[in-house]
């Protein structure tokens, strides 16, 4: 599925688990499948939204992939997402997460088109791991097993 694989988890959890008919992805940040993290920062202080909205589209690509490999690992295949949540971490003042979190959808209507989108939350935080300014955790439905 994916372009680049996900990031390796940066402790001790798996970056995607099928349990039933889902993917469940770990909370994913921008970083290259290498771990660098490309972007840090909190938005409204440092990290401006046109940034914040790009991490969150790479965010949601390692999401995404997470979940493809783990589906791919059980034979399954990706269906469509239906839910994701988005962290923010801002100042008290941003109240824009919405927009951020658009960031993050654009890459799924992308990959599953308009109808394909999730539902969603987006969330501020005063803090994200390595100092990332957006995490995304996404659960993504399984298209029917086969017969063998």
């Amino acid at each position: 599925m994916s372009e680049a694989a996900a990031p390796a988890p940066r402790g001790r959890y798996v970056a995607a688990v099928v349990h039933g008919d889902a993917a469940h992805s770990a909370g994913m940040t921008p970083r290259r499948s290498d771990g660098v993290l490309l972007v840090t920062g909190r938005v409204g202080a440092g990290t401006d939204l046109a940034t914040a909205v790009d991490a969150a589209g790479l965010a949601a690509r390692n999401a995404l992939a997470a979940c493809a490999d783990a589906a791919a690992c059980a034979g399954r295949t990706l269906l469509r997402p239906v839910a994701m949540t988005v962290w923010v971490a801002c100042t008290d003042a941003f109240t824009a997460h919405s927009a951020v979190a658009d960031g993050a959808s654009a890459v799924l209507a992308d990959h599953f088109g308009q109808d394909g989108l999730p539902a969603r939350a987006a969330v501020g935080v005063c803090s994200l791991p390595g100092g990332s300014p957006v995490e995304v955790a996404l659960v993504v439905a399984l298209a029917p097993d086969r017969p063998r």
